[in-house]
């Protein structure tokens, strides 16, 4: 209950700040900020199970959903670290993320998800693939490992970026910025914690959510938070001009 509660309360957060993001997107202004949240959004429908097995059943039932959702996840990423690279002038990032080694573990990431996927017996639509992994003992490993794959480039594209959010959340910039900072760095080691999600007991398996999903949200919010300064920096010079005083 809590765990699906934490899901729906996550897509919700990304749905009403995509639909508050409509008008400026339509406008021209900053519409990878809107893809990015449509992603995460797409993401997190694909993790529920309800819409997870309506959707996968209409993809034939053998978990092609959860497929879908790595590579929705991995665009959602690559999409979202070139935003904050761009936010916080961190040009040495987003070069690292575009050139041969960022390209080359998203592409290696891809592969690995797509093999270990075939290996399995996926039969069955199943959300988490949980299902899938109590079929034999070869299935639990292959899962784990398949987990692990999809997890491994989100993680890299936030470590990317991390030392530029900690120069942000330390500098003289607008208090508004620095916040976006912290939120996209505690974002992004939650999202790095994930990989250790191998590591936790199965009685505590609803951390793995808790962590994911609060992961979600701070990046989420960092996103926000960099709107708000945006759109604060461009009015400041509107409604106070050089040379006036309140």
């Amino acid at each position: 209950m809590i765990v699906t509660a934490l899901q729906w309360s996550t897509f919700a957060v990304c749905t009403l700040v995509a639909l508050a993001r409509i008008p400026s997107a339509r406008r021209g202004e900053n519409r990878p900020v809107f893809y990015v949240l449509v992603l995460l959004m797409a993401a997190i429908l694909l993790s529920i199970e309800e819409p997870y097995d309506a959707i996968d059943g209409f993809l034939g039932g053998v978990n092609v959903a959860n497929v879908v959702l790595r590579f929705v996840g991995f665009a959602a990423v690559f999409f979202l670290g070139l935003q904050i690279a761009k936010g916080f002038s961190a040009e040495d990032a987003r070069r690292f993320l575009t050139g041969p080694v960022g390209i080359g573990m998203g592409v290696l990431s891809s592969a690995v998800v797509i093999v270990l996927f075939l290996m399995m017996d996926t039969a069955g639509s199943s959300a988490g693939l949980v299902e899938v992994a109590a079929k034999s003992g070869r299935n639990r490993v292959l899962v784990e490992y398949y987990g692990a794959a999809g997890r491994l480039y989100p993680a890299f594209v936030l470590l990317a970026l991390l030392p530029a959010m900690i120069r942000t959340a330390g500098s003289r910039l607008p208090l508004i910025i620095r916040g976006s900072a912290v939120s996209l760095a505690v974002g992004s080691v939650a999202m790095a914690l994930t990989l250790g999600f191998p590591l936790i007991p199965p009685g505590l398996g609803c951390w793995r959510f808790v962590i994911n999903y609060t992961g979600i949200l701070f990046l989420v919010l960092g996103l926000v938070l960099i709107w708000v300064g945006r759109m604060a920096a461009k009015r400041r010079p509107r409604s106070q001009p050089a040379g006036t005083s309140e």
